[in-house]
């Protein structure tokens, strides 16, 4: 067993009112939501009914909606909410969210119905591991968490698609493939490890032993630095507009 039992960082001791806290994923869903900040902040014009209604989809389908179906698929949080509440939880605020885009894309611009298709489809073929798992992989995560958000917080204030929307994108894209290659060691050991040993042996002679702590600390002190460099960088973007 590891020295840490827990199956990620954040997450609280199982049972309870705790299980779902542990089911937003609460630093990596902060970090999705802030692409969106980040697209949207990078906006010519922040409009903000339509911000706080995008934020509210992403929080829905992110924040509860994914997680609550990739706990199905597993327990890799092994919290104790029973299947038929992951469900519920799941189904809802996908539909939720599904709910709040169709009523942007009839409100504002219908182009939106385009991202409401996409995000609706990707959630669930995602993380249920549908048609085969040809869409969870390292890729999709990037574009599906990453880049998807960014352009869609764009798309939502612009109503356009500019070449600082897409470079923003990239900007997600790239730093969820950065995340999702931390985050797979990080699982690794946290999740599938049942003992983890060996030693260091230094150039002065000195010896260092290795533990579960050895390969966790970099890559999650470098995910919980990343997540408050990217929210630190969504508020800046959305206070310009203040």
């Amino acid at each position: 067993m590891t020295a840490d039992a827990r199956p990620a960082f954040y997450a609280l001791r199982s049972g309870g009112w705790r299980d779902y806290v542990t089911l937003v994923h609460p630093p990596y869903t902060l970090w999705h939501l802030s692409y969106v900040a980040i697209g949207a902040g990078l906006a010519p014009e922040l409009q903000w009914g339509r911000f706080g209604a995008v934020i509210a989809a992403f929080f829905l389908a992110v924040g509860l909606g994914a997680h609550a179906l990739d706990e199905l698929m597993g327990r890799p949080l092994r919290t104790r909410i029973p299947a038929p509440a992951l469900s519920a939880i799941g189904a809802t605020s996908v539909a939720a969210a599904v709910g709040i885009g169709i009523s942007g894309a009839l409100l504002y611009d219908l182009w939106l119905l385009t991202f409401v298709l996409f995000g609706g489809f990707i959630v669930v073929v995602y993380n249920l591991e549908l048609l085969g798992g040809r869409f969870h992989n390292a890729i999709w995560f990037a574009l599906a968490w990453g880049a998807f958000p960014a352009l869609t917080g764009y798309f939502a204030m612009a109503e356009k698609i500019r070449p600082e929307g897409v470079l923003a994108a990239v900007y997600a894209f790239l730093l969820s493939l950065a995340q999702h290659r931390l985050s797979r060691e990080v699982r690794m050991v946290r999740r599938h490890a049942t003992e983890v040993t060996g030693t260091i042996v230094l150039a002065n002679g000195g010896r260092e032993e290795i533990g579960p702590e050895t390969l966790l600390r970099a890559p999650e002190g470098a995910l919980q630095i990343l997540t408050g460099a990217t929210t630190a960088l969504a508020l800046a973007l959305v206070l310009l507009h203040l």
